[in-house]
């Protein structure tokens, strides 16, 4: 039997690529070498792999330089990059997403890992009909670019998901859409800004609420400080002095040198009083989240599917459970829960605060954070289709949170779900329908 699938391997170590290639080939994947970017370049442009490995630093030609060249040319817009570096620095995985790449490998690579990444990365619908799945008006694309709670946490543990605060961009029917305003804004900021160069942008951002780590990110959000650009922030009060005075006073002398009525593009700030409104044509309902002070979530209604956005919420069932408070205590919470139930049924994609396992939680009950256990209960009884674990730990690294995602799908499992469960990932993209 012929192999199926071709992929493209750029690497200048000849051991690498002689490891690719046996390994590859075992397991029925064509493949082509080259051993320095240009050279592979030229290879992808002709041959249009379906996944291309390429090595970050080469002589004369990058891993970065690659991928840019491969996101500009148009019939290569299906062909997957991953790419590959014995560095663990996170500057690098962002910088790489930025380029263009889909996945972010270091070295030495799991050969299981690798095969199981591949095969994720390449659907038979991208082969049958991509054009009409990534070039659709009902596609609706959302960008995941801070995902950890409370500060950030970069370093060597966090590399796989990401140790930027909340911060997401959904783009759909014609408009951006920021969901909160953490430090992963500025590295959304700078890939607005290399993408559409001097081109007018006309942006939405949607806080939750004004705790530090959903609001950190906007004093370096770089579109603000070009004056063709428009950036609408709605949000609700929640605080003494008002929505526009808290998001100002961050970015008074005292804190940073540059006032947010100074930079040169025009950003309106709105208070909203209404749970149902509209971007576009995008339906939007708030609903209230159990958080201290005042807390919502969204959850956006577009012509690909509905998203869910609740980084900061504690089930109240989960205060309660057990607790010896009385019936009605209980009572009320149910209550609480099934307006939550009811807000998110039939959700595609919900986003959720998940920040403590069983045993943790079991410290930090009243703290407004979730459950994994409750938030799994909670989305199988909404009859959520795609769950993502959010607003990870500080204290928790890539293995804690990977054993809290197989955590959450042996629960799955074990109540015969058919919910599919991811931990929200730092670069990662996720197309509606």
């Amino acid at each position: 039997m012929s192999p199926i699938k071709a992929v493209l391997v750029i690497d200048d170590d000849p051991d690498f690529r002689k490891l690719m290639v046996l390994l590859l080939r075992q397991h029925d994947w064509a493949v082509l070498e080259a051993s320095e970017g240009d050279e592979g370049i030229r290879l992808a442009k002709t041959h249009r792999p379906q996944v291309v490995l390429c090595d970050l630093l080469m002589p004369r030609c990058n891993g970065f330089q690659v991928c840019r060249a491969l996101r500009l040319d148009e019939s290569l817009r299906h062909t997957r990059v991953i790419v590959t570096s014995g560095r663990h620095f996170e500057s690098d995985r962002q910088a790489a997403f930025t380029a263009g790449a889909d996945e972010y490998l270091t070295k030495p690579i799991d050969p299981p890992h690798l095969l199981q990444l591949m095969a994720r990365l390449v659907s038979p619908q991208e082969e049958t009909q991509p054009a009409v799945a990534q070039t659709s008006p009902a596609t609706t694309r959302l960008t995941f670019w801070g995902v950890r709670g409370s500060i950030p946490t970069p370093g060597p543990s966090t590399v796989r998901y990401g140790g930027n605060t909340s911060c997401i961009e959904v783009r759909t029917d014609g408009q951006i859409i920021i969901l909160d305003a953490g430090t992963g804004l500025r590295l959304l900021g700078r890939q607005l800004v290399a993408e559409f160069d001097d081109q007018p942008l006309d942006l939405t951002l949607l806080l939750t609420h004004t705790h530090w780590d959903h609001i950190q990110g906007l004093p370096y959000f770089l579109p603000v400080y070009k004056p063709c650009n428009q950036l609408r922030i709605l949000g609700f009060e929640g605080a003494r002095h008002g929505l526009e005075n808290i998001l100002t006073s961050q970015m008074e002398s005292p804190f940073f040198p540059i006032g947010l009525r100074e930079v040169p593009a025009n950003v309106r700030i709105e208070e909203l009083k209404d749970l149902n409104f509209s971007v576009g044509a995008v339906r939007v309902q708030a609903g209230f989240a159990n958080h201290p002070g005042i807390c919502v979530g969204y959850r956006l209604f577009t012509s690909g599917g509905s998203i869910a956005f609740f980084p900061d919420n504690e089930p109240h069932t989960s205060l309660h459970r057990g607790s010896g408070e009385n019936a009605t205590a209980a009572a009320s919470a149910h209550g609480e829960n099934q307006k939550l139930i009811e807000f998110l049924q039939g959700t595609d994609v919900l986003i959720m605060d998940s920040q403590y396992d069983g045993q943790e939680y079991q410290e930090h009950i009243g703290w407004g954070h979730g459950c994994v256990d409750d938030v799994v209960g909670l989305a199988i009884e909404a009859g959520v289709k795609r769950l993502f674990l959010f607003h990870h730990d500080p204290n928790h690294d890539d293995a804690k949170i990977e054993q809290m995602v197989q955590q959450a799908r042996q629960l799955v499992s074990g109540r015969h779900a058919s919910l599919s469960v991811e931990a929200a990932r730092e670069g990662a993209t996720v197309e509606l329908p």
